[in-house]
């Protein structure tokens, strides 16, 4: 992360247009007084501008290995900006997801995304996409996301404390871990699994290194199958790199030599594309001999550059979830054609056999808590439709045991909206707004309740209440239009259709509505 100034893009030509077909928007990146500016806008067939919307750029994220866009900062809302640039192709394009949707600048940037890409950000708990002001107590990844508190240092400092060189137990030193809590630290970020769940009351700000992450957050897999072995690289680095043969070899050496994320990665250097084959060479070098390769000399000569390790045995490929880019796949293989090792299709444990527990611990606690799991099955089952039944199960345990939970009652009250048991939504919901005023979709579930029941007042009013609270989601700006007209209050509807689409003109959605609604 580093602020955005016409000096973040030095040796780029602005402005810069590009237009989406599949989205029909044109965008440009251009400079205003200092600043990178940011605009989308649509035409119609006669050349008509139907919207433009234009931001300044506050912050730029991404170190430009594989791309770089902009953070808008909207009265303290964070969105991404909807055009990119990536260095594969030397061009701008649709920021990453934006071929899937029309976000235009509201599609907010949640805590998971920022914290990886940022040193210390100050979300406001409870308020997804909101930070306090300001965003950021640091703005780059720095010495703190790896070595723990500096206030930790400096109160041994100042208490006149000395240890030898590299032995400050004030400072946490990687490379004096056990290879799993090493691994955590890179984990934190490097590692998505299917389902990122926190425990109970925590959240990324919680996470301290050298503490076993899964106290903090449970990371989780879909068990893969023969038939649906693991394919993706993105953001999947260290499970790549545990089905790797240097990986489980070196588990039978003691703790120190066992490999992990640091044996190959000095997060304090950073290679060039040039300087990478030698660099990364020299790392399997500390292992393996010239002599381990039985490749013929002609065909290691053949590579480019010459003998380069990791060209042959950790290759790039296309990423699908990151546009124009390539990621290196970390299961270090002997060809590209390797099968999986048995291991891979047997990672569950009797207490936990439907998931993969990715930074599970060797000993202590086996599996997430039941909110934990509880939040994984609800992430999974939209996508794995097999997890609903888990999901459903467990909630019904849950709601049981802990019948004062605000998340879980919203879910319970949900679940019961959906299937027409009325009652028990009405009061489960309700139970819940108490509980916790601050849950949007709660009081979407009681706009659509309270629809169903023909109190069109108190739809209106949850419906504007679930549209406060979440204000960069579409659906709950044209629910609560949509609640307006079925309550025939037509001119409070185009009044805030007018209102909705001051602040959010790509919303194709409300332009047509209000056509409409303004046709004599």
């Amino acid at each position: 992360m580093t602020e955005a100034h016409t000096s973040s893009l030095r040796g780029f030509a602005l402005p810069q247009t590009l237009y989406s077909a599949v989205l029909d928007r044109h965008y440009e990146i251009a400079t205003a007084n200092g600043k990178v500016v940011e605009s989308e806008w649509q035409s119609a067939a006669d050349g008509r501008e139907i919207f433009r919307e234009t931001h300044s750029i506050r912050w730029i994220i991404g170190a430009d290995a594989n791309g770089f866009g902009g953070v808008v900062d909207q009265s303290g809302y964070l969105t991404e900006a909807p055009a990119s640039y990536y260095p594969k192709t030397g061009k701008w394009d649709l920021s990453p997801g934006y071929q899937r949707g029309d976000y235009g600048f509201s599609r907010i940037i949640a805590p998971g995304c920022i914290f990886c890409h940022s040193g210390r950000p100050r979300p406001v708990n409870g308020a997804l996409g909101k930070y306090d002001k300001p965003a950021f107590s640091q703005l780059a990844i720095g010495c703190e996301n790896c070595h723990g508190p500096g206030s930790a240092h400096i109160a041994a400092m100042n208490a006149g404390r000395v240890w030898p060189p590299g032995r400050d137990p004030s400072i946490v030193n990687p490379e004096h871990l056990t290879a799993m809590r090493s691994d955590d630290i890179c984990m934190s970020c490097h590692q998505t699994g299917d389902a990122r769940a926190f425990e109970p009351g925590k959240s990324y700000l919680d996470f301290r290194p050298s503490e076993p992450l899964n106290r903090v957050l449970a990371i989780l897999m879909v068990p893969p199958t023969p038939d649906h072995p693991p394919t993706r690289d993105h953001v999947q680095h260290y499970y790549s790199m545990t089905l790797s043969k240097c990986y489980r070899a070196s588990l039978n050496q003691p703790a120190a030599q066992q490999m992990r994320c640091i044996t190959c990665h000095d997060p304090h250097v950073e290679p060039t594309h040039a300087e990478a084959p030698a660099y990364f060479n020299r790392k399997c070098m500390q292992c393996h001999t010239q002599s381990s390769c039985t490749e013929s000399a002609a065909l290691r000569r053949a590579t480019t550059p010459a003998n380069n390790c990791i060209g042959c045995h950790m290759p790039k490929r296309d990423d699908l979830a990151l546009s124009h880019s390539a990621l290196t796949n970390h299961r270090i293989v002997r060809s590209e054609d390797e099968p999986f090792p048995a291991i891979t299709f047997h990672q569950t444990t009797a207490a936990l056999p439907d998931l993969i527990y990715l930074d599970r611990e060797s000993t202590g606690r086996q599996k997430p808590s039941s909110l934990t799991l509880l939040q994984a099955y609800d992430q999974l089952r939209r996508d794995h439709p097999e997890y609903q039944a888990s999901y459903d199960r467990l909630l019904t345990q849950v709601a049981a045991t802990q019948p004062e939970n605000a998340e879980v009652l919203a879910q319970l009250g949900h679940r019961e909206l959906k299937q027409g048991d009325r009652v028990d939504a009405e009061t489960h919901l309700k139970h819940a707004a108490t509980l916790d005023p601050e849950l949007p979709q709660v009081f979407s579930d009681l706009s659509a309740f309270s629809a169903q029941q023909g109190d069109s007042a108190s739809a209106i009013a949850f419906a504007q209440r679930a549209a406060a609270l979440d204000p960069f989601n579409a659906n709950r700006r044209r629910d609560l239009v949509v609640r307006l007209i079925d309550a025939q209050q037509y001119s409070t509807a185009v009044a805030t259709m007018k209102q909705f689409l001051a602040e959010f003109p790509e919303d194709a959605f409300l332009r047509k509505a209000l056509a409409i609604a303004e046709q004599p």
